[in-house]
């Protein structure tokens, strides 16, 4: 009986215990533990700002019930109902919020919450709305969220969710609205969710959801809104999804979906309001039956590959409000293939978006354009082939914000009218054929931030009146025929700060001291003008100046020392006037600076010492300039030495070493006499650098100099005493093979100019101290080191960050480049044979050339199709891994040989595993280990740094949408998968691989405008 007495006791205790830990739900529970919950969660919250929403909450005597934010039910003895939303709250979800267990409403959504969802929540099972949008909570959806079977809306758009799709949502039977939009969702849609036959809505939007669109999908009756624009859909739109008469809103935009689309669209969506299909790969025509839905509102087909004219019937869409056809092969429907279709949509009274750019409308812009709705605000109709003028009934479009004509023919003047359009924003009429005199009226357009006239035959002076855009950030008006002088009211816009451009007219007069009221300008390009007198020094007010172009004028006197406080200038470029006396030391001051061109001025005086380092550095052109090793003489006009005319010189000295050393090569080779670059063989050559030289510039080639080591010899880096920064190649003359490779890579560079090909400067065959035939190259240096060292991270940048998805991509495209240009740039095509990281080198500015060309064979056309090498050598050619498989069965050098090794490369490049990772064992190779994770398994295959750094990737101070990268991975595994075919027939060309990596980097990098909204 006691020992019952005592179980009984102990079991209360462990109750109440249980009872007050968090997520809790029991009978027992009341409105004072709802309280303590609230208490617990109120806890857990900072607010951003005063005041503090949850102020009412501090009266713990009261009721909750009384609080801000709370509901309870009728009786006031439970809560029921929680909504904070846009409280300003930060700060993490306390688990006590499991305790609620009678809520039914949760509402958290536009404030600042961080964390995880606290797996508590299930005991919620009663919950019918749970919205926790716009915050930044992170991790996976809990696991157990399924067990809130009464649950109606899901709401977590614009968080941070991570993790696969998961299939357990289709156990949420109720489920009417699931909205995980704007997340980092991956993985395919589970062909389950269409078991959930109560949806009206789902909306995936902005993640990286892939694979094909379930069919299952298609048999959700309830189905209003289908949403899942940007992420990496693949295949075609399964035929049910067409047939959802319930649909109102289709929105598949931004994929890699294609097909065509059914005719009979317009009968089976009666009820679509919004229909979405843009940057995707659809081809066909615009289907008739689709205008036939005369409530539609939205019909966005861009950036596709759509075709034919558009069909009738845009007048029976009076409630349209965007119609986006733009970056497709569309024709006009009438005779000259025009925009009359246009007349049509002058019914349609509440449009407000019209993409027409980027096709192959051809003809004038019709008068009926002005009748179009009062509401236009954004009207795209660039990239075409119109002609004639720009109808002045344009002017009756008062809503506009937006209006694109560049890239057309039109021609005669810009109508002043233009200026009644006083709430446009953006004004592009560039590269057409407009004339006559810019209007002083559009100075009245006085909110405009953007105006670009360039490429037109545009006379007569720059209106004063543009004095009047206080909120103009971007003027372009080069390539014209304006004359006169730049007026002063041009030069203190005070929003001006992306690009002020007058380059390639005929401006004349001195530039105006007012040119440094331009604080916030980043570029200015005022080239190829007439403009006289000194350059002012109040250029030092353009303190945010990166780029600075004054090159093909009349400017005279001295360069101010004044550019010493442009600290971020990056480009100088002062070429062709009449700039005299010395170059100011306070240039060295400019430490961002990477381009610097003073030639052809009358300049004088010592080169300063720190602008040797500038990466391009031109001063060609200036007889009275030295470089401070050589004495300059007096008169100015002797003894003047330039780094760059050096190099001129070296250069043509060294070509014609090279022809002779080649010669000599292939005459010993004829008469079958051992090859040896011997005192004799050298005897009357021109002698580029001397032994002692290289001796002096790399410190007796110290091992501390050492950069790298290869087959045919040791590479060192040095300085000359003109401080010119080398690397120096020193060839192994004892190993077999390396005088051919020696004379291999000098006969290569010797035909060879591409900015992405390592710059050989000159070149030593001479004694060493040992009396020993001693051969270097001497090469520009590249301060970055090899591509290698940088993908396995022996190299970092400053900020101990690694190669960023761009940056690889860039490289990989400069490195596609020089290829290209191996292989199709010259007469003879030349392969390369040893492509591989270590023989990629990357410039300070992380600019990437090949280099080592040891192995490089010229091809010529043999009697039959295949190219041939000139040479007869079926000894195997490159390094391990990287070797095409037809080499080793004796095939010769050939350029898809090269595209292989590129292929190889561009893998390691973005998975950061070498071809012979121990892991690689039996039949298992690198591109096999891809092929089995592509692409599906992308996560698995890519270099895990551009995983964890894929949310903070920016271009032009815009962050890239994580999906966009996952899609360049995808597009650039498939580039390096399509280089390594086994059979070189079927391997893509160098060519074709150049122009799909700058494809695929222009999506990456393309800014949401305009036209994709």
């Amino acid at each position: 009986m006691a020992t019952h007495f005592h179980f009984a006791i102990l079991s209360a205790i462990v109750l109440l215990k249980y009872l007050a830990l968090p997520g809790v739900s029991s009978a027992t529970l009341n409105l004072d533990t709802d309280k303590q919950a609230l208490i617990a969660i109120k806890s857990a919250f900072q607010t951003i700002q005063p005041p503090n929403p949850l102020f009412s909450w501090t009266n713990q005597t009261s009721s909750p019930c009384n609080w801000v934010g709370v509901t309870c039910d009728t009786n006031g003895s439970r809560v029921v109902g929680l909504n904070l939303a846009s409280f300003q709250l930060s700060g993490a979800i306390d688990p006590h919020v499991g305790n609620l267990s009678f809520l039914r409403s949760l509402q958290l959504q536009s404030n600042q919450l961080t964390g995880q969802i606290p797996h508590q929540i299930n005991k919620l099972f009663r919950l019918r709305v749970l919205n926790m949008s716009f915050n930044n909570l992170q991790g996976p959806l809990p696991s157990n969220i399924t067990t809130m079977a009464d649950l109606e809306t899901l709401d977590l758009m614009s968080n941070k969710i991570n993790g696969r799709l998961p299939d357990e949502l289709s156990r949420l039977t109720k489920l009417q609205v699931l909205v995980l939009a704007q997340n980092q969702l991956y993985g395919e849609i589970p062909p389950s969710f269409g078991n959930l036959s109560s949806l009206v809505t789902i909306n995936l939007g902005t993640n990286s959801i892939s694979g094909p669109i379930p069919t299952q999908l298609s048999n959700l009756p309830n189905l209003k809104n289908l949403i899942i624009t940007i992420n990496n859909l693949s295949g075609t739109v399964p035929p049910g999804i067409y047939n959802m008469s319930s649909l109102v809103t289709l929105a598949l935009a931004s994929n890699h979906l294609w097909g065509t689309f059914p005719k009979d669209i317009g009968e089976k969506l009666p009820k679509l309001l919004v229909f979405n299909f843009c940057f995707n790969k659809f081809t066909g025509t615009i289907p008739e039956s689709l205008h036939n839905i005369t409530r539609i509102q939205v019909i966005r087909f861009a950036h596709n590959f759509l075709e034919g004219t558009v069909p009738p019937g845009l007048e029976k869409l009076q409630n349209l409000l965007m119609y986006n056809i733009g970056y497709n092969k569309f024709v006009g429907s009438d005779a000259n293939g025009g925009l009359n279709f246009i007349t049509s949509l002058t019914n349609s009274s509440r449009l407000a978006f019209l993409a027409l750019d980027g096709n192959n409308f051809e003809g004038v812009i019709p008068d009926s354009i002005g009748n179009l709705s009062k509401e236009l605000s954004k009207l795209y109709m660039g990239e075409n082939r119109l002609y004639g003028k720009i109808p002045t009934t344009i002017s009756n479009l008062q809503g506009l914000s937006l209006l694109n004509l560049s890239d057309n023919s039109l021609s005669g003047e810009i109508p002043a009218q233009i200026g009644k359009l006083d709430k446009l924003q953006m004004l592009l009429m560039a590269r057409n054929r407009l004339s006559s005199s810019i209007p002083s009226s559009l100075g009245d357009l006085r909110i405009l931030n953007q105006i670009d006239l360039s490429g037109n035959d545009l006379v007569g002076n720059i209106p004063t009146s543009f004095r009047n855009f206080k909120n103009l950030l971007y003027l372009d008006l080069s390539k014209n025929k304006l004359n006169g002088s730049i007026p002063r009211e041009t030069l203190t816009l005070p929003a001006l700060s992306k690009i002020l451009n007058l380059s390639n007219n005929l401006l004349s007069g001195s530039l105006p001291q007012e040119i440094g009221s331009l604080q916030n300008v980043v570029a200015i390009d005022i080239s190829n003008n007439h403009i006289s007198g000194n350059i002012p020094p109040s250029i030092s007010g353009c303190k945010s100046l990166e780029v600075l172009i004054m090159a093909r004028n009349k400017l005279s006197g001295p360069i101010p020392r004044t550019f010493d406080d442009l600290r971020g200038l990056q480009l100088l470029d002062l070429s062709s006037n009449h700039l005299s006396g010395p170059i100011p030391d306070e240039l060295q001051q400019l430490n961002a600076l990477r381009t610097l061109n003073l030639s052809f001025n009358d300049l004088e005086g010592v080169v300063p010492m720190e602008l040797r380092n500038i990466t391009n550095l031109y001063l060609q052109g200036n007889p009275k300039l030295c470089d401070g090793y050589f004495s300059c003489a007096a008169t100015g006009t002797k003894g003047m030495v330039i780094k760059i005319v050096v190099v001129s010189v070296l250069s043509a000295l060294l070509a014609i070493f090279l022809v002779f050393g080649t010669l000599v090569y292939f005459m010993r080779r004829k008469s079958k006499v051992p090859l040896s670059l011997s005192t004799e063989w050298v005897k009357g050559k021109p002698e580029m650098i001397s032994h002692r030289e290289l001796c002096l510039a790399t410190d007796n080639f110290s091992p501390e100099n050492m950069i790298g080591k290869g087959s045919f010899g040791t590479v060192y880096r040095g300085c000359l005493e003109q401080g010119i920064g080398i690397a120096v190649k020193v060839f192994n003359t004892e190993r077999a093979g390396s005088v051919r490779s020696f004379l291999a890579e000098c006969e290569a560079l010797r035909h060879v100019r591409h900015r992405n090909l390592v710059k050989l400067i000159t070149s030593c065959s001479s004694i060493d101290l040992k009396q020993q035939e001693f051969l270097a190259l001497v090469y520009e240096f590249l301060s970055n080191g090899s591509l290698d060292s940088w993908i396995h991270k022996h190299k970092l940048h400053e900020d101990g960050s690694g190669l960023n998805l761009l940056e690889r991509l860039n490289i990989a495209i400069d490195v596609a480049s020089a290829l290209d240009y191996l292989h199709n740039g010259y007469d003879v095509p030349i392969v390369h044979c040893d492509l591989k990281p270590s023989n990629i080198i990357l410039s300070e500015d992380m600019i990437a050339k090949v280099g080592d060309f040891g192995l490089a064979r010229f091809l010529m056309e043999g009697g039959t199709n295949q190219s041939a090498s000139i040479t007869s050598s079926r000894v195997l050619k490159g390094s391990i891994g990287y070797v095409p498989p037809e080499y080793g069965l004796g095939r010769k050098p050939t350029t898809a040989g090269d595209v292989y090794s590129f292929g190889v490369t561009l893998v390691e490049l973005f998975t950061g595993k070498r071809p012979t990772d121990e892991s690689f064992s039996g039949e298992l190779n690198l591109m096999k280990w891809v092929e089995l994770g592509y692409p599906k398994n992308m996560d698995e295959i890519v270099d895990a740094a551009l995983l964890e750094s894929r949310f903070n990737l920016y271009y032009e101070e815009q962050e890239i949408n994580p999906r966009k990268q996952y899609d360049c991975l995808v597009d650039v595994m498939g580039v390096g998968l399509s280089c390594t075919a086994n059979s070189p027939e079927k391997r893509i060309s160098m060519k074709d691989v150049f122009v799909k990596l700058k494809t695929i980097r222009a999506t990456l990098i393309r800014h949401s405008d305009g036209n994709d909204e």
